[in-house]
């Protein structure tokens, strides 16, 4: 009784297999990985789709830095969003693409694209094999460009300005600035051709235009309707320039310098103690004459307008230096980004001095006028240069606006008008 009472957990205890055909961690299948890639995607062309088209929505995103952002431009939107998916993300780069490519309909392609995968749902669920589906929309595509081209199209001549003010209008119905889109379409149109060239020949010749020759101020204050766009050049601040120090300059002689109008310092850090009165004046006086002998040179090279390079080694100016160059009449623009320079140069046609024994008169550039302005509705000064030779073909759009919001949006708008201009060169 004993014995039989022990055989039972004395027997190993039985494991329960899985049956032929399954297993603990099954995969998923063909048709359950399309679905999830369609819904992921239909779910990111439903976050925009309420902002496409002259009645869409405007966006406000708070960004982890706190920023606030308002846009309805599809690219800037999706530029926000943190997508996991890999087919969302594709959905994202769709959408920056066209940006890339067009400028403008970034939200059209990608609510587009989502109900194009919204009735591959539909197919797939009757059966419809995706290699099939795949080949047919290749095929409606090629109908879609062969109708467009054929019926719809119609060819734009760039001499025709208002064709192109009227396409323009038409990409802004959309955006927030839309109710300002009489003065900025215009303003988007003639700094496109005037990067283009001069005359009607020239501009009908051109086969591609560079965006990057139209430089976009933003200065805060006003309105949007007071943008404007400049034959020349703008700088976001005034003039530098101390008491006695001249504000507008006619017949500008310019120079662009990248040397610095202070005392040179050593090229390690050190310290120099001087404990004599008579070795400190003796410093001042050198410093002084130092400086001054940098003035006189610049003076002589014929230079009546001055832009200074920013440093980051030592300070690119002194007081001691913009008095004496007030003395000289001579009208100082400094923190001239290193970035800014190349185009600077195009657009006054001036060459970048490294010292000032290499600036002579061959290297200045030229300009009607040159002063500040102050702008109206913020009481902020900027420098204006106008009337310059322009032999690389640049143009600036000064930007107004009552708020950050406002000028960020005004700037994005503007290029995709641009692009849209370009895109019909």
């Amino acid at each position: 009784m004993s014995a039989a009472a022990a055989m039972p957990s004395a027997m190993p205890s039985a494991v329960a297999r899985p049956s032929s055909g399954e297993t603990f961690q099954e995969r998923s299948k063909g048709k359950d990985v399309r679905i999830s890639n369609i819904v992921a995607a239909k779910a990111v062309a439903a976050a925009i789709r309420t902002s496409l088209g002259p009645r869409g929505m405007d966006k406000l995103l708070q960004l982890p830095s706190g920023e606030v952002l308002i846009s309805n431009d599809g690219a800037t939107l999706l530029s926000k969003l943190h997508v996991l998916h890999p087919a969302a993300k594709m959905l994202v780069e769709c959408s920056q693409s066209q940006d890339v490519e067009a400028g403008d309909g970034t939200t059209s392609v990608v609510v587009l694209a989502g109900a194009l995968l919204d009735a591959c749902l539909d197919l797939l669920t009757k059966g419809i094999h995706p290699s099939a589906i795949a080949g047919s929309f290749y095929r409606a595509g090629e109908e879609c460009v062969r109708i467009l081209r054929g019926r719809v199209g119609k060819a734009v001549k760039l001499s025709e300005r208002e064709s192109l003010v009227g396409a323009v209008k038409t990409c802004l119905s959309s955006k927030v600035v839309s109710q300002n889109e009489d003065v900025l379409a215009p303003i988007a149109v003639d700094s496109v051709l005037t990067v283009l060239g001069r005359d009607v020949d020239e501009i009908e010749k051109a086969t591609n235009v560079d965006l990057r020759d139209i430089r976009m101020v933003e200065q805060l204050g006003g309105t949007v309707d007071d943008t404007e766009l400049v034959q020349g050049l703008v700088f976001d601040k005034g003039a530098t320039k101390t008491a006695g120090g001249p504000s507008q300059i006619d017949n500008a002689k310019i120079a662009l310098i990248q040397f610095c109008l202070s005392a040179p310092k050593t090229d390690m850090d050190n310290n120099v103690v001087v404990s004599d009165y008579a070795a400190m004046d003796r410093i001042l006086r050198d410093e002084r004459k130092y400086i001054l002998n940098l003035c006189k040179k610049i003076k002589k090279s014929g230079a009546n307008v001055l832009l200074i390079q920013k440093s980051i080694l030592r300070d690119a100016y002194n007081e001691l230096s913009l008095h004496f160059l007030a003395k000289m009449n001579i009208l100082v623009v400094t923190d001239v980004e290193r970035t800014d320079v190349e185009f600077v140069c195009r657009t006054l046609g001036c060459t970048p001095v490294p010292h000032v024994d290499s600036l002579t008169p061959e290297k200045l550039g030229t300009a009607a006028h040159v002063g500040d302005v102050v702008l109206p509705g913020s009481g902020h000064k900027v420098v204006k240069f106008t009337g310059v030779a322009n032999p690389g073909k640049t143009s600036t759009v000064l930007l107004r606006g009552s708020n950050q919001l406002v000028l960020a949006e005004a700037n994005r708008s503007i290029h995709d008008a641009q692009c849209v201009v370009r895109s019909l060169v």
